[in-house]
């Protein structure tokens, strides 16, 4: 059935489009407003409107917002390339390669960390929501490195944790354009989906609160090596601040990356690798560290800066 919600135009809203209207009222993007009146979800005064109309105050909305699509359950299937760095009773800690979710989400169809592991004939925890059992955290599909999974309910309560309250160290290599300034620092910017609605997000005033920690190792001709620390765990964190700093990801074509560099260092997805996690073991108290080496994209990216002098 969906959400059913029926309201008048307030007065301050006199005069505006009505995708607009919508997304101000119920706090969702333009493009979302605009899907929900062309599938006709949306009625105004009982009729129904196209996106542009004017709204004036006091016309009644009827609106209708669908519910959202379940996700996919993980497909149990092995993952080329997916290396398996540490495994006992509690904890499997693994190097994730490209093109791999942590988990299946609405829209993606290709494999899974939790996909590959079950494939693989791994126990994981049954706690979280059914298509994400045992993740504790995740990495864009299109950076590596590593990721710890819960196998026990007592691991993933305690790493749960671990991640809420910022005890895990984790560390990320950025290749990034141009030269930082300073050239170590740290960017404190609240991080929420880009006005756009497109799929990106943004700085935004009111955003999630997000720190993030750099510090430069090499510099090159035309991008800098960085060492980077997460306090927080935004979505896209470490690309959305390092573009607001007018520094991309090399190869971040969604947010404003040259592609004529990524190009010419054979870069196809963002250089962006999650290079070590430590953690507190669950079950023993020890700190524990993991690291990932470079893939082969990355590494010859890096090989071919060096050679340029």
């Amino acid at each position: 059935m969906g959400d059913q919600r029926s309201l008048p135009v307030p007065d301050g809203l006199e005069g505006e489009r009505l995708d607009a209207a919508l997304a101000r009222l119920f706090g969702f993007s333009r493009t979302r407003a605009a899907e929900l009146i062309a599938s006709g979800d949306v009625l105004v005064d009982g009729g129904v409107p196209a996106k542009s109309d004017r709204v004036h105050a006091g016309a009644w909305l009827d609106v209708t917002i669908p519910p959202p699509p379940a996700a996919p359950m993980p497909v149990a299937e092995p993952v080329p390339g997916m290396a398996i760095l540490y495994e006992d009773d509690d904890v499997v800690v693994v190097s994730k390669p490209i093109g791999v979710a942590a988990h299946p989400t609405v829209g993606w169809t290709g494999p899974t960390v939790i996909g590959g592991l079950l494939g693989g004939g791994h126990r994981v925890s049954t706690s979280g929501a059914a298509e994400r059992q045992g993740i504790v955290h995740r990495l864009d599909a299109n950076t590596t490195g590593v990721m710890v999974v819960a196998k026990s309910e007592r691991a993933y309560s305690h790493l749960k944790r671990a991640f809420k309250e910022r005890t895990v160290d984790k560390r990320y290599r950025a290749l990034v354009q141009g030269h930082m300034d300073p050239l170590r620092g740290t960017v404190d910017a609240p991080i929420d989906r880009h006005p756009a609605g497109d799929g990106r997000f943004a700085v935004v005033a009111g955003g999630k609160d997000s720190v993030t920690h750099y510090d430069t190792i090499e510099a090159f001709r035309a991008a800098s090596l960085l060492d980077i620390k997460l306090e927080t765990g935004r979505t896209h964190q470490i690309r959305v601040h390092m573009a607001a700093l007018r520094h991309p990801c090399v190869g971040d074509l969604l947010y404003g990356a040259d592609p004529t560099l990524a190009a010419r260092l054979g870069v196809g997805r963002q250089w962006l690798h999650a290079a070590s996690l430590s953690f507190e073991h669950p079950a023993t108290g020890e700190w524990m560290t993991f690291t990932s080496d470079y893939p082969a994209d990355l590494a010859n990216a890096l090989e071919i800066l060096a050679d340029e002098g």
